[in-house]
């Protein structure tokens, strides 16, 4: 009878060692996850928007003289404070993409953008075809923050 004892006091003595270590393991793992969760307390305001949300063509024409697309825009300021947008604009004889074709762009830089304000800009597109209506749009943008109009 005593051999029984002894075996059975050694298999709880290894039951225990084994949830001990489960338990640490445990511990490493989830408590990790747990301070993430308890840190992130939602209050970190929303993502912020896209810059294409910021910029728009306001007007799109062909340049008598040198028969080249001309497109405005314009930028509104941020409220995180005063930046420079790079805008890339688009040059189609349609609203809607031709599938697999490729459409002229262009580049305009509107630096100095404070909050609350707009700021224009223009971008000069390809030469157009006299019989031909341009389409402008915005293809992209970014905005950097901090970024002020260059001295002369």
């Amino acid at each position: 009878m005593a051999v029984s004892v002894s075996a059975s006091v050694c298999a709880l003595k290894w039951q225990g060692w084994v949830v001990g270590l489960s338990s640490v393991a445990a511990l490493l793992v989830f408590a990790p996850l747990g301070l993430y969760v308890w840190a992130g307390d939602g209050s970190g305001g929303a993502p912020p928007r896209a810059a294409v949300a910021d910029v728009r063509v306001t007007g799109c024409r062909v340049d008598a003289a040198s028969r080249r697309v001309v497109a405005a825009v314009e930028a509104a300021g941020r409220p995180e404070g005063v930046g420079a947008y790079v805008v890339t604009v688009e040059f189609r004889e349609q609203a809607e993409p031709v599938p697999g074709g490729r459409a002229a762009q262009a580049l305009v830089k509107v630096p100095g953008v404070a909050p609350g304000a707009v700021e224009r800009g223009e971008a000069v597109g390809p030469v157009w075809r006299a019989a031909a209506v341009p389409w402008c749009g915005v293809a992209a943008a970014e905005f950097t923050p901090g970024a002020l109009v260059p001295a002369p």
